[in-house]
């Protein structure tokens, strides 16, 4: 079960759920055809949507985030809640309607199901559009109206609110909701497909800190900022080369403590910090998995940091 310290990541992790879901519903809209003759996987996400993103999660903004909002001085009527009340509704109303309409969708005629495929569409602009609003501007406007004991007051609703309606398991029921919703489906689930190999390349290239990536064989495999001023020189030639070897020898045993606390998942990240030519230097590693659990290596950061630690007061982006 997820903890979280504070009511927006709370919200916030429930909108990355029900975007996922959204990612196969307009999968299954994109594919109408194929999903008006084998309904299941479409049903599934229409199904999440309705009964964890409007009765479990816009309950919690309904009942107990709008509500404190309001008494703190941010207007229903004429202002932000009122319009995300009305998206609230307008969502409801259209996944209620695809539901009531999905099974009948195989004898449709292509006119019924072209106007099907509108009213998908439609919900999933209003759900983006009304996610991103709530991300970027509305939890923005509540943290800066809700306190300590306000943040505790919200999170201790939401958990009552989820075992009110699933039990005290309940979040790992909605994990499982979801991962039945997303069982064989064709949709991205990474980002990064957004990129191309050039675009990568270049981001990490501009990357402020030094990364070197060390794969499951404990051996060498990239590093950025190549041909490039570095904390700690490095050439192509240690590509290919095991990781102790590019280590003092008095280190390699904790070396090998990490990587073997990584591989058994007993470490999740080490961290060190030298002294290194009238600098502070922060070294750190973290395990890399794959989707599946596996161990695929470890990443290296490595940041100047003295300029950091001498940072002082504010300055805001518009400054």
């Amino acid at each position: 079960m997820e903890k979280f310290k504070r009511w927006d990541d709370f919200l916030v992790a429930e909108h990355e759920m029900i975007e996922r879901s959204m990612a196969v519903l307009k999968a299954c809209l994109e594919n109408l055809d194929a999903s008006a003759g084998n309904p299941v996987q479409m049903m599934r996400a229409l199904d999440f949507l309705l009964e964890f993103g409007d009765k479990i999660h816009n309950r919690k903004e309904e009942e107990l985030l709008f509500p404190l909002m309001e008494k703190k001085g941010i207007p229903v009527e004429g202002g932000p809640l009122g319009v995300m009340l009305m998206e609230h509704q307008a969502e409801r109303e259209l996944i209620s309607a695809m539901i009531m309409q999905a099974k009948g969708l195989k004898s449709a005629s292509d006119s019924e199901k072209e106007e099907y495929g509108k009213k998908g569409l439609e919900y999933l602009k209003i759900r983006a559009d009304h996610i991103w609003k709530e991300n970027d501007v509305l939890f923005k406007m509540g943290l800066r109206a809700t306190d300590d004991a306000d943040n505790s007051s919200l999170l201790e609703g939401f958990v009552r609110i989820d075992t009110e309606t699933y039990g005290p398991t309940a979040r790992d029921k909605f994990h499982q909701m979801l991962k039945e919703v997303e069982e064989g489906a064709k949709v991205s689930t990474r980002l990064i497909e957004n990129l191309s190999y050039e675009q990568i390349h270049a981001i990490m290239e501009a990357m402020p800190f030094e990364v070197t990536f060390v794969d499951a064989d404990d051996v060498v495999a990239y590093f950025n900022r190549l041909d490039r001023e570095k904390l700690f020189p490095r050439t192509r030639s240690v590509i290919g080369r095991t990781v102790t070897k590019c280590h003092p020898e008095k280190s390699v045993d904790t070396v090998h403590a990490i990587v073997e606390g990584f591989k058994n998942k007993t470490l999740d990240k080490a961290e060190f910090w030298i002294d290194f030519r009238d600098d502070k230097i922060l070294i750190r590693y973290f395990p890399v998995y794959g989707d599946d659990g596996s161990y695929m290596g470890v990443l290296e950061v490595t940041q100047a940091i003295g300029w950091i630690q001498a940072i002082e007061g504010q300055k805001r982006l518009l400054d």
